[in-house]
């Protein structure tokens, strides 16, 4: 086990910080959306963390594209197809999940059904015990902080008594302006956001987490003069 001090909650993210899913959610909207100049990995970087809403409603005004009232639905059924072939839980995460000493849960601005189907194909759904929480159930959605309050407040915690996992730059936005402390998941070169500690596989998780205890002990320690 691992000794986490200071903080009494760790709160990740789901897509791209979990669960590889990010491009998967932007092949399903390349496939329906019709002719984009884009690949499926140049929307998931435009768009990492963006409302689904706000995602659709600007590739729909970019690319001049009249979307159906059906296309939620319809892209929420492709979604679904492709995670039960290839979603797959990051590399290491499972043994990273595991030594932590610390209450864990999962806000996510994507809908509660998504959350749990996802956590349930890649086989993580046991470490969390329903500690879920959707930016579709407080109708917020990062960047705003209310996700991450309201979070904290159904874990029992002080929002300086949690960290927060995420991969895009909007949710850790979001938990800053929250309150909480940071670490980001980048396992791809680049897309680090300044002045955050980051890891790039979950095999480096807990020395990061270590390290950014230390970080943050050293500021807190009294100065002598």
């Amino acid at each position: 086990m691992h000794k986490t001090p200071m903080f009494k909650c760790i709160i990740f993210d789901l897509d791209g910080t979990l669960v590889d899913s990010e491009t998967l959610n932007a092949r399903a909207l390349s496939e329906l959306m019709g002719p984009l100049d884009l690949s499926s990995e140049a929307i998931r970087d435009a768009y990492r963390g963006w409302k689904l809403s706000d995602v659709i409603n600007h590739l729909a005004k970019t690319y001049k594209i009249n979307v159906p009232d059906e296309f939620v639905a319809s892209y929420r059924s492709r979604v679904q197809e492709l995670y039960r072939t290839e979603l797959r839980a990051f590399d290491g995460v499972s043994e990273a999940l595991q030594a932590v000493n610390l209450p864990v849960c999962v806000a996510s601005n994507a809908p509660m059904q998504k959350i749990n189907i996802a956590l349930e194909i890649a086989g993580l759904s046991r470490f969390f015990a329903r500690k879920l929480f959707s930016a579709y159930d407080i109708g917020a959605w990062k960047p705003d902080p209310d996700l991450f309050i309201a979070t904290a407040v159904a874990m029992d915690v002080q929002p300086h008594e949690c960290l927060v996992v995420e991969d895009s730059a909007l949710g850790l936005q979001a938990a800053t302006a929250a309150g909480m402390t940071c670490l980001q998941f980048q396992p791809e070169p680049g897309a680090i956001v300044e002045n955050t500690p980051f890891f790039r596989n979950y095999s480096e998780f807990h020395l990061a987490l270590e390290a950014l205890c230390n970080q943050v002990r050293a500021r807190s320690q009294p100065r002598v003069s």
